[in-house]
């Protein structure tokens, strides 16, 4: 096999395939994340505050990782309906209370 050593790029001229890139690559645009989920999750913020509760103490009595919990908080992740249902028991609120403006 040959390559060639680029400063950026390792390339096989036999394969012709690129091996490993040193930052060359474009960084990829995540997705943006969805206003209903962004809405919920400060919803649950607020009322974490108003309850004078710790985010650690939700989880755990969620049953949940606290960073998974903050992601939800910040909207960069979705819940499932379970994960929800699991938040609201922790909070002791109706689910309703999370779509209330």
């Amino acid at each position: 096999m040959q390559f060639v050593v680029h400063p950026r790029i390792i390339y096989n001229r036999v394969k012709k395939s690129v091996l490993y890139t040193f930052g060359t690559m474009k960084s990829i645009q995540k997705k943006a994340f969805s206003p209903v989920a962004i809405a919920v999750g400060q919803r649950i913020k607020a009322i974490i505050l108003d309850k004078e509760m710790r985010q650690r103490d939700v989880a755990h009595d969620a049953g949940l990782d606290v960073e998974n919990l903050r992601k939800y908080i910040k909207g960069s992740q979705e819940m499932k309906i379970s994960t929800m249902l699991k938040i609201v028991a922790a909070l002791k609120i109706k689910v309703s209370d999370l779509f209330v403006e």
